[in-house]
């Protein structure tokens, strides 16, 4: 067996490590978790006592509202990805790891993804039923939000890593993803809008899986080098 047909094993279990610790740490803290979801169900919930009950004004409204709530659910959680590394100095632990940054920074994004962005897509069909969303709108929600999460949460890994230990750090966060997150929540919006109009959407989700693909392939080292920029 070659060098690197040993390190791919050893990558693997110390990406699953990393993950398995920070899931370790929200369980923990069931507030971190909670926080986010609670918010992004307020918000969908309230909007319609807001507009009245009509349908059609529902439907128009609906994609965009779950779309816009669950964005800032997101950034909500964002900020905490690496402060509590920082906070308690296993950051520096984990910059000299013999494990490669970008798979550390993979890891606890990949739990993050896990406490922020699933629990959002597993609540959305009950919150669906509030904008009077049919059952094959409500797969095609869930779908665009499993890959627009991911996306969010990879992108989020990179402003987390910029901005940790910094003052205020969650609005300059905020900041520097909403541009880059722009396009997933438009496509998005979009996609669900088209499939509650009985149109073609199979190029939005496309649109998002690509999006998601190039997040998985470049964010990673982007927040390897933002946390060395931001340890020195």
């Amino acid at each position: 067996m070659t060098d690197h047909g040993r390190q791919m094993p050893g990558m693997l279990v110390g990406l699953i490590a990393v993950a398995r610790r920070d899931l370790l740490l929200a369980w923990k803290r069931p507030g971190d978790v909670l926080n986010p979801l609670f918010f992004f169900a307020m918000v969908c919930t309230l909007f319609p006592l807001a507009v009245g009950p009509s349908a059609e004004q529902l439907t128009f409204s609906g994609p965009g509202v779950l779309w816009v709530a669950a964005l800032l659910a997101m950034l909500i959680s964002l900020n905490s990805l690496f402060i509590s590394d920082f906070d308690d100095g296993s950051l520096e632990q984990l910059l000299v790891s013999p494990q490669p940054l970008p798979l550390v920074g993979l890891g606890k994004t990949a739990a993050h993804w896990l406490t922020s962005g699933l629990p959002l897509v597993l609540v959305s069909p009950i919150v669906a039923i509030t904008y009077r969303m049919p059952g094959d709108v409500v797969i095609v929600l869930m779908l665009t939000l499993t890959l627009g999460t991911i996306s969010l949460s990879l992108l989020g890994s990179i402003g987390a890593a910029l901005t940790v230990g910094l003052h205020r750090g969650t609005a300059l966060l905020s900041l520097l993803i909403l541009p880059l997150s722009m396009p997933v929540l438009i496509i998005g919006a979009n996609t669900v809008s088209l499939a509650a109009g009985n149109e073609t959407y199979s190029a939005g989700i496309w649109a998002l899986s690509a999006y998601a693909v190039g997040t998985l392939s470049l964010a990673p080292y982007a927040t390897a080098a933002a946390l060395r920029i931001s340890n020195e």
